[in-house]
């Protein structure tokens, strides 16, 4: 048995009206693409991350869609403009429907 996935986010706590930010995501998971085989020569079953979805107050600001080739703890970054206060919240979904989820707040001044 593995340990829970352990999602990573770094994101600055305030920005300027109209700041560009960059946002890192990080997930601690073995992304098992389901074509290798263990010891007893059993294939080891897929289990990847498939979709990270951000959101800000609600609203989707970025998706993506992985598949197999992705490598094991998937890195993520993109860019936000940051226009008002507000709340981040992070999903990943893996194959087997866990979510993985961690809220970061954003204050615009």
């Amino acid at each position: 048995m593995t340990a829970k996935p352990i999602p990573k986010v770094r994101l600055q706590a305030q920005a300027k009206a109209g700041e560009i930010i960059e946002i890192k995501t990080l997930i601690a998971h073995e992304m098992e693409s389901g074509q290798r085989k263990d010891v007893s020569g059993q294939i080891i079953p897929r289990k990847i991350i498939n979709r990270f979805i951000a959101a800000f107050n609600g609203k989707p600001v970025f998706e993506a869609e992985w598949h197999p080739a992705i490598s094991a703890n998937p890195y993520q970054s993109f860019f936000f403009k940051a226009v008002e206060s507000g709340e981040f919240t992070f999903t990943w979904k893996d194959d087997d429907g866990s979510e993985y989820v961690t809220v970061n707040k954003l204050t615009v001044a």
